[in-house]
């Protein structure tokens, strides 16, 4: 078995990762790069997309998925596994890229017309990106899935973004071998997501290190510091502009937001009741279809997310929020002098409406920005974190007279303390870790404290090296072989586990029906409103005679 790096070796854009095996060339993810790295992407693939066999996407993250459409446009006609709500994300995501790419390859030709330059194609076009989604194969979080009779995977909850994987790639070459694939791993207790899966056993693992030197703040204590710098801003007669990934990122800030106002519904004349003045726009078109899928997949949601809905309550809504969809709207945020908070993407300040709202506020001493995500080096919200005096926008100098802020506690990435206990989570540990996405000092550094702590050697590839893996490290894999003791007694566990899903599952359909009984006879209900509930009653019971099938004598 080979692995070749091919993306996000020297920087936290592009993955893509190569496994050989068996006669089969295996993807791990296909990104876009970003910031300084941009350019790459107009490079030739180094491997013949048509020569690939499947590929295995670990989220829908464009710097992880956003050369798809390109893979297939070169020749690539294999499948790609994912987790549902990955492929639901991926099918307004890449659109949305696609549109990117035209609307700038359109701003350059506009450009190139008027100096007489040569003209220039886009990456890929929204029509590209369409084709590629018929490739897809959505697939379920624990599912055994046989690529072929000498290579199984499972994906398992990464706690990133909703649909977020860590894979397990079983392979049986000359000898047998695990691979662990960690994609991006969340941090514990996240807004909304569950917790990253624990992974018993692995002879490698492809593990991510963003974060590798860096220990994020009191996380317990970022929603109060976020509430702290709206009120201090928007009192002194400012806005707060918040940088936001359109996928997850702001999914989170609205929950927290609508968790704080909740549970301070009784106080009067506080600072709380201060912040249900203020308005709240999230001002991206894709944060908005986004908002839309996560309310499709509130079965990914976290046990506390649950409980709010099962209670009736939306966690993605409340009352002072609103969603911007027209560029009119848009530009109407910027003209209006009421303080208010602007939640908008991109989150690393690259494209999108953000720069418009950057570049009307950016000069504002009572204005702040607040970022709460990764800034990857040479974006713009890296510059400004890295406190820039003056930026270009649209063609346009701007001063940096805002207050800039960076609140590491919504930080989607497991930081070094979280990553180290994903690590002992093994029971077996890996021969050899591969420590990608991350940049040098972050990567080094994790290196050394994952050989201080567990004894174990970790590379960081280089680009486009292949790394031949003759050497197995650990005793076979215990859950593909039925005829062990130990898989026998983990299939009797799993047994129990299903029993008590199904015990859970008993009373939410009860308060599901007994919910969507009392709102239809409680009300008028408008006929979009009922041709959802009449879809999502099609699919149950759709779900429900599958089971029954299974599950009949």
């Amino acid at each position: 078995m080979k692995i070749r790096f091919l993306g996000a070796v020297k920087g936290v854009t592009g993955s893509s990762h190569l496994i050989q095996a068996n006669g089969k060339n295996i993807m791990l993810d296909c990104g876009m790069y970003q910031g300084k790295d941009e350019d790459l992407n107009t490079e030739e693939f180094e491997i013949n997309p048509s020569e690939i066999d499947c590929l295995l996407l670990s989220h829908s993250h464009i710097d992880h998925s956003g050369r798809i459409p390109l893979l297939v446009k070169q020749g690539f006609k294999g499948d790609i596994y994912c987790s549902k709500p990955t492929y639901d994300l991926c099918e307004i995501m890449l659109i949305d890229s696609a549109h990117i790419q035209e609307t700038e390859a359109q701003w350059k030709n506009n450009k190139a017309k008027r100096s007489g330059k040569k003209l220039v194609a886009p990456l890929y076009t929204q029509e590209d990106a369409s084709e590629s989604l018929q490739y897809f194969k959505p697939v379920l979080y624990d599912q055994i899935i046989n690529i072929d009779e000498n290579i199984t995977v499972r994906f398992n909850d990464a706690g990133h973004i909703l649909g977020s994987s860590i894979i397990e790639i079983w392979i049986k070459d000359e000898k047998d071998l695990k691979i662990v694939y960690s994609g991006d791993l969340g941090m514990q207790q996240k807004p909304l997501l569950k917790d990253p899966a624990a992974i018993r056993t692995a002879d490698y693992i492809i593990m991510e290190a963003t974060y590798g030197d860096r220990i994020h703040g009191n996380i317990e204590q970022r929603t109060e510091e976020l509430i702290s710098i709206i009120l201090k801003t928007t009192k002194r007669g400012g806005s707060v502009i918040i940088p936001s990934f359109a996928v997850g990122r702001t999914q989170e800030l609205i929950y927290e937001l609508n968790k704080y106002y909740d549970s301070h519904l009784d106080k009067i004349k506080t600072k709380e009741n201060e912040l249900r003045k203020i308005p709240v726009y999230i001002d991206s078109p894709l944060a908005i279809r986004a908002t839309e899928v996560f309310k499709r997949n509130a079965h990914a949601f976290d046990d506390e997310a649950k409980d709010y809905i099962m209670k009736g309550d939306n966690p993605l809504d409340f009352e002072n929020l609103h969603f911007i969809q027209s560029a009119e709207e848009s530009k109407q945020l910027n003209f209006s002098s009421e303080p208010k908070i602007i939640i908008s993407a991109s989150g690393m300040c690259e494209a999108g409406r953000i720069r418009h709202h950057l570049k009307h506020n950016l000069w504002r001493k009572e204005a702040s920005i607040v970022f709460v995500g990764y800034q990857a080096e040479g974006t713009l919200g890296r510059r400004l974190l890295d406190g820039e005096k003056k930026v270009k926008l649209f063609g346009d100098e701007i001063m940096v007279n805002a207050e800039i802020y960076n609140v590491e506690g919504f930080s989607g990435h497991a930081d070094k303390i979280a990553l180290l206990n994903w690590i002992e989570g093994f029971k077996e540990k890996p021969g050899k870790i591969f420590i990608v996405h991350g940049e040098h000092e972050a990567k080094e550094t994790f290196a050394k404290e994952v050989k201080n702590k567990f004894n174990i050697d970790c590379i960081a590839p280089e680009y486009n090296v292949v790394y031949d893996i003759k050497k197995k490290n650990i005793i076979k894999e215990e859950i593909l072989d039925k005829s062990d003791e130990k898989a026998q007694k983990a299939e009797i566990e799993h047994i129990r586990e299903l029993l008590n899903e199904v015990e859970g599952l008993k009373k939410a359909f009860e308060n599901a029906l007994k919910n969507t009984e009392g709102y239809l006879k409680g009300q008028v209900v408008d006929k979009e409103e009922l041709a959802k509930i009449n879809n999502n009653i099609l699919s149950l019971e759709n779900e429900i005679m599958n089971l029954t099938m299974i599950s009949a004598k």
